[in-house]
Protein backbone atom coordinates (compact mmCIF):
# COMPACT_ATOMS: atom_id res chain seq x y z
CA UNK A 1 0.00 0.00 0.00
CA UNK A 2 1.37 3.38 -0.91
CA UNK A 3 0.85 6.78 0.64
CA UNK A 4 -2.55 8.48 0.37
CA UNK A 5 -3.00 10.80 -2.57
CA UNK A 6 -3.68 14.52 -2.41
CA UNK A 7 -1.48 17.36 -1.24
CA UNK A 8 -2.75 17.62 2.37
CA UNK A 9 -2.82 13.85 2.73
CA UNK A 10 0.78 13.63 1.49
CA UNK A 11 1.99 15.96 4.25
CA UNK A 12 -0.06 14.10 6.87
CA UNK A 13 1.47 10.86 5.60
CA UNK A 14 4.94 12.40 5.69
CA UNK A 15 4.43 13.17 9.40
CA UNK A 16 2.74 9.86 10.26
CA UNK A 17 5.38 7.46 8.94
CA UNK A 18 8.33 8.94 10.91
CA UNK A 19 6.19 8.95 14.08
CA UNK A 20 5.29 5.29 13.51
CA UNK A 21 8.94 4.37 13.01
CA UNK A 22 9.93 6.17 16.22
CA UNK A 23 7.29 4.17 18.10
CA UNK A 24 8.60 0.97 16.53
CA UNK A 25 12.09 1.76 17.72
CA UNK A 26 10.80 2.41 21.24
CA UNK A 27 8.90 -0.88 21.30
CA UNK A 28 11.59 -2.99 19.69
CA UNK A 29 11.97 -6.52 20.99
CA UNK A 30 15.53 -6.64 19.74
CA UNK A 31 17.70 -3.58 19.78
CA UNK A 32 17.19 -1.57 16.59
CA UNK A 33 20.25 -1.67 14.41
CA UNK A 34 21.70 1.38 12.64
CA UNK A 35 24.57 1.13 10.21
CA UNK A 36 26.46 3.76 8.22
CA UNK A 37 27.30 3.15 4.57
CA UNK A 38 28.57 5.13 1.60
CA UNK A 39 26.36 5.85 -1.39
CA UNK A 40 28.81 5.89 -4.26
CA UNK A 41 28.35 7.63 -7.60
CA UNK A 42 29.78 6.32 -10.86
CA UNK A 43 26.76 4.73 -12.49
CA UNK A 44 27.39 1.22 -11.17
CA UNK A 45 24.69 -0.67 -9.26
CA UNK A 46 25.49 -1.04 -5.54
CA UNK A 47 23.62 -2.68 -2.65
CA UNK A 48 23.66 -2.42 1.12
CA UNK A 49 21.80 -4.84 3.42
CA UNK A 50 21.00 -5.13 7.07
CA UNK A 51 19.23 -7.91 8.97
CA UNK A 52 17.52 -8.17 12.33
CA UNK A 53 16.34 -11.61 13.39
CA UNK A 54 14.34 -13.19 10.57
CA UNK A 55 13.97 -9.93 8.65
CA UNK A 56 16.22 -8.01 6.29
CA UNK A 57 16.29 -4.86 4.19
CA UNK A 58 18.39 -4.32 1.07
CA UNK A 59 18.90 -0.96 -0.64
CA UNK A 60 20.04 -1.20 -4.27
CA UNK A 61 20.83 1.90 -6.31
CA UNK A 62 22.80 3.55 -9.07
CA UNK A 63 23.88 7.20 -8.80
CA UNK A 64 25.92 9.77 -10.69
CA UNK A 65 27.74 13.00 -9.85
CA UNK A 66 29.71 14.27 -6.88
CA UNK A 67 31.57 12.10 -4.42
CA UNK A 68 30.60 9.45 -1.88
CA UNK A 69 27.86 10.45 0.57
CA UNK A 70 27.45 9.07 4.08
CA UNK A 71 24.00 7.43 4.50
CA UNK A 72 22.42 5.33 7.27
CA UNK A 73 20.10 2.35 7.43
CA UNK A 74 18.05 1.53 10.51
CA UNK A 75 16.08 -1.69 10.98
CA UNK A 76 13.78 -2.47 13.92
CA UNK A 77 11.20 -5.06 14.97
CA UNK A 78 8.27 -4.20 17.23
CA UNK A 79 8.07 -5.77 20.69
CA UNK A 80 5.11 -7.92 19.64
CA UNK A 81 7.10 -9.02 16.55
CA UNK A 82 4.27 -7.89 14.24
CA UNK A 83 6.05 -5.02 12.47
CA UNK A 84 9.44 -4.64 10.84
CA UNK A 85 10.74 -1.22 9.83
CA UNK A 86 13.53 -0.14 7.53
CA UNK A 87 14.68 3.46 7.16
CA UNK A 88 17.34 4.56 4.70
CA UNK A 89 18.42 8.19 4.67
CA UNK A 90 21.12 10.78 4.31
CA UNK A 91 21.52 12.35 7.78
CA UNK A 92 22.68 15.67 6.27
CA UNK A 93 19.26 16.08 4.65
CA UNK A 94 19.45 16.49 0.90
CA UNK A 95 21.47 14.24 -1.35
CA UNK A 96 23.34 15.94 -4.16
CA UNK A 97 23.71 12.75 -6.14
CA UNK A 98 21.68 12.07 -9.26
CA UNK A 99 19.97 8.67 -8.70
CA UNK A 100 19.30 6.77 -11.91
CA UNK A 101 17.55 3.96 -10.04
CA UNK A 102 16.70 2.76 -6.53
CA UNK A 103 14.99 -0.16 -4.87
CA UNK A 104 14.54 -1.10 -1.22
CA UNK A 105 13.49 -4.68 -0.60
CA UNK A 106 12.34 -6.29 2.64
CA UNK A 107 12.48 -10.02 3.31
CA UNK A 108 10.42 -11.89 5.87
CA UNK A 109 7.61 -9.32 5.93
CA UNK A 110 5.09 -7.58 3.63
CA UNK A 111 5.13 -3.81 3.19
CA UNK A 112 2.14 -2.03 4.72
CA UNK A 113 3.34 1.58 4.37
CA UNK A 114 6.22 3.15 2.47
CA UNK A 115 7.32 6.64 1.54
CA UNK A 116 10.20 8.08 -0.46
CA UNK A 117 11.58 11.60 -0.02
CA UNK A 118 13.67 13.97 -2.12
CA UNK A 119 14.84 15.72 1.08
CA UNK A 120 15.20 14.37 4.61
CA UNK A 121 14.37 16.57 7.58
CA UNK A 122 17.38 18.20 9.21
CA UNK A 123 17.53 21.37 11.29
CA UNK A 124 14.73 23.70 10.18
CA UNK A 125 14.18 21.76 6.93
CA UNK A 126 11.28 19.33 6.57
CA UNK A 127 10.96 16.02 4.78
CA UNK A 128 9.86 16.57 1.19
CA UNK A 129 8.08 13.51 -0.19
CA UNK A 130 8.45 12.38 -3.77
CA UNK A 131 5.33 12.65 -5.88
CA UNK A 132 3.32 9.42 -5.79
CA UNK A 133 3.91 8.80 -9.50
CA UNK A 134 7.73 8.84 -9.02
CA UNK A 135 7.89 5.54 -7.10
CA UNK A 136 5.98 2.30 -6.71
CA UNK A 137 5.34 -0.01 -3.79
CA UNK A 138 4.75 -3.76 -3.96
CA UNK A 139 4.42 -6.30 -1.14
CA UNK A 140 8.19 -6.43 -0.71
CA UNK A 141 9.77 -3.50 -2.59
CA UNK A 142 9.79 0.27 -2.95
CA UNK A 143 11.41 1.38 -6.20
CA UNK A 144 11.72 4.21 -8.69
CA UNK A 145 9.14 4.36 -11.46
CA UNK A 146 10.87 4.34 -14.84
CA UNK A 147 10.25 7.56 -16.77
CA UNK A 148 8.57 9.31 -13.81
CA UNK A 149 11.30 9.41 -11.15
CA UNK A 150 13.07 12.80 -11.11
CA UNK A 151 16.42 11.43 -9.90
CA UNK A 152 16.26 12.96 -6.37
CA UNK A 153 16.33 10.69 -3.33
CA UNK A 154 17.35 11.40 0.26
CA UNK A 155 15.21 9.07 2.37
CA UNK A 156 13.10 5.89 2.22
CA UNK A 157 10.87 4.69 5.05
CA UNK A 158 9.18 1.29 5.15
CA UNK A 159 6.86 -0.36 7.68
CA UNK A 160 6.16 -4.03 6.97
CA UNK A 161 3.91 -6.57 8.63
CA UNK A 162 5.57 -9.79 9.72
CA UNK A 163 3.91 -13.18 9.24
CA UNK A 164 1.79 -14.18 12.19
CA UNK A 165 2.05 -17.67 13.62
CA UNK A 166 -1.47 -18.91 14.38
CA UNK A 167 -2.00 -21.51 17.09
Amino acid sequence: MAAPSGRSSRWLWAALVPATLLCLAAWAAEEPSTADFDVRPGGEVHSFSQSLGDYSCTFTYSAQGGTNEQWQMNVAVSEDNLLFSCSIWRPQGKSYLFFTQFKAEVRGAKIQHAMAYSQAAVGAQSDIPLKQEEFEVTETTVSHREGKFRFELSKLMIVAKTPRDEL
